[in-house]
């Protein structure tokens, strides 16, 4: 954990010194954006418990062997990063399986060993990039017009993934822009999709 968030703080002073900082990098914000989350806020909790308990499980039980990261969204939970035989990528697995607020887990780690501290910078680089070009996006107004605080960004080894609760229109066109991003070598949509956008609770008249 203090390797990613020094991957973090170095790919943070490299935006910082070149001029180009992106709203969002890797979850934290360095801007405003208004949280129209379309979770609930009970389920952005939950969210929030899920990743904190299991970074902690899976650091205890399998931190000499494994570089393993669970980012949870509306409770399905992807699990990215290194672990160093497949005996134990499995039982991280099983590990977050059993977390009782878990609803599905996609397991997209590599057998190998720990990436790098440069390589992690990259990755941080990336999701920068992918979260400020979506921004720019949004502000454009292109139709469907996805907001970039619907989408989850996970970067690892140059593998974007993708989450959040969106549409199919909106899917595909996040997919396209981090497809489209530099330094991306390939994009995997853990989306769960959804018919339509849930709908804007209407302004109350003046007083």
């Amino acid at each position: 954990m203090n390797r990613r968030t020094a991957a973090l703080t170095l790919a943070l002073s490299g935006l910082l010194a070149s001029g180009c900082v992106p709203l969002i990098v890797g979850g934290v914000a360095t801007g405003v954006l208004v949280a129209d989350d379309r979770r609930t806020t009970g389920t952005v909790v939950d969210d929030q418990n899920i990743e904190l308990r299991l970074s902690n499980e899976i650091s205890t039980k399998f931190g000499k062997v494994s570089n393993a990261n669970a980012t949870s969204y509306n409770r399905v939970v992807l699990i990215t990063g290194e672990a160093t035989t497949e005996q134990v990528r499995a039982g991280i697995e099983a590990l977050v399986r059993a977390h009782p607020n878990v609803r599905h887990v996609q397991n997209e780690m590599q057998i190998a060993g720990p990436s790098s501290l440069t390589a992690r910078s990259n990755d941080s680089f990336i999701t920068g990039r992918v979260k400020a070009r979506l921004v720019d996006n949004q502000a454009r107004g292109k139709d469907p017009r996805v907001q970039a605080n619907h989408v989850k960004v996970v970067t690892e080894a140059s593998v974007v993934y993708l989450m959040g609760l969106v549409t199919a229109a909106e899917a595909d066109q996040a997919a396209e822009i981090a497809r489209t991003t530099s330094g991306v070598a390939r994009v995997v949509r853990v989306f769960e999709l959804i018919k339509r956008p849930p709908v804007e609770p209407a302004a109350a008249p003046p007083k």
